[in-house]
């Protein structure tokens, strides 16, 4: 790692503990770990493992993506690179934003494939698991607007509402013009794609000509995962078992503390959770768990410091969890982070 990106790292890691700092303070860190000191470690480890099925899930969408894409990888290999993706999002700043291209240089070190390919494999993926976390989050704030659950949510509920259905349909137009709007927008990004890398210092600035072609090799790599019907619902299908993973995970938490949330709440709290990853930290840490322990203090009768340390041992347990099978999985990869 340059020493450049440690320092941002650092920095990020040092700005999340400034959030749970604060969140402790207003909470009583003293009852928030009064609370975490009565989970049952059996729990725990099913916690621990169910984490980990998350991962595996979202291992098995990353495989139907690149076959989509032909890329003929064994399974154990995309899962080891979704692993290890994991590890590079959480060591880098501004969550999944900050790690993609990194996964995507390791998928190309990996499978032998252009960058652009492999960075369209992992876009995809992105935005395939945007759909199923919009669905639970559009299906718990209807059951919330519908049964009139405690709480006082505002204006919220209706928004995500709103996104589930909005979302898609610019989606869908912008499927439907993409020849149009790649035309006109690939010369705008061919030109701050050269003025960025001609500011680097000691890298060698491409030829407008290669920069288009390979702003065409994403977008068509983009276009093959989409038509790819049986691949896609395949990859759909494990995002959405992905994210049923970690809702599962977070409701097997509140159990491990002896308390008790209907099971819909973290289904709809996880993916609102996520916003908090555009926070400029590793991982999105400390912005996520503001986020869930906000919401779950408004939908819930749980006490503040038991959500607090709900929330900490399932999100900084399952970030150490799965920072470490990362990184062991980008060792096993044989490639330098």
């Amino acid at each position: 790692m340059q020493r450049e990106d440690l320092l941002a790292t650092v920095a990020g890691l040092a700005g999340a503990a400034v959030v749970f700092a604060v969140m402790f303070w207003v909470v009583d860190a003293r009852e928030v770990w009064a609370a975490a000191s009565r989970a049952d470690p059996v729990t725990l480890v099913a916690v621990a493992g169910v984490i980990l099925l998350w991962n595996v899930s979202w291992g098995l969408a990353l495989w139907n993506v690149l076959s989509a894409l032909d890329i003929r990888v064994p399974l154990h290999t995309a899962l080891l690179v979704n692993a290890a993706g994991a590890f590079a999002n959480h060591v880098t700043p501004f969550g999944q934003a900050g790690g993609e291209p990194v996964t995507a240089w390791l998928l190309t070190q990996t499978a032998d494939t252009d960058y652009e390919v492999s960075l369209a494999s992992i876009t995809s993926l992105d935005a395939i698991n945007v759909v199923p976390s919009l669905a639970f989050a559009a299906v718990g704030s209807l059951y919330y607007v519908a049964t009139g659950t405690g709480g006082d949510l505002g204006l919220l509920p209706v928004g995500v509402i709103t996104a589930a259905v909005v979302v898609p349909l610019v989606v869908a137009l912008a499927w439907r013009y993409r020849t149009t709007i790649r035309g006109r927008a690939g010369g705008a990004v061919a030109g701050v794609v050269s003025r960025v890398v001609g500011a680097i210092p000691r890298v060698s600035l491409p030829d407008a000509e290669t920069v288009a072609e390979r702003i065409e090799g994403f977008a068509d790599a983009l276009g093959r995962v989409a038509v790819s019907r049986e691949r896609l619902v395949a990859a759909l299908s494990c995002s959405a078992l992905g994210w049923a993973f970690q809702a599962f995970a977070l409701w097997l938490t509140f159990v491990a503390l002896g308390a008790s949330v209907p099971l819909y709440v973290p289904f709809f709290v996880i993916p609102l959770g996520k916003v908090g990853s555009v926070l400029p930290t590793p991982g999105g840490l400390g912005g996520t768990e503001a986020i869930n322990v906000t919401l779950l203090t408004l939908l819930t009768a749980v006490s503040a410091p038991t959500i607090a340390a709900v929330v900490t041992i399932h999100s900084v347990g399952g970030y150490l969890l799965t920072t470490t099978v990362g990184a062991a999985a980008t060792s096993a990869l044989g490639v330098r982070a």
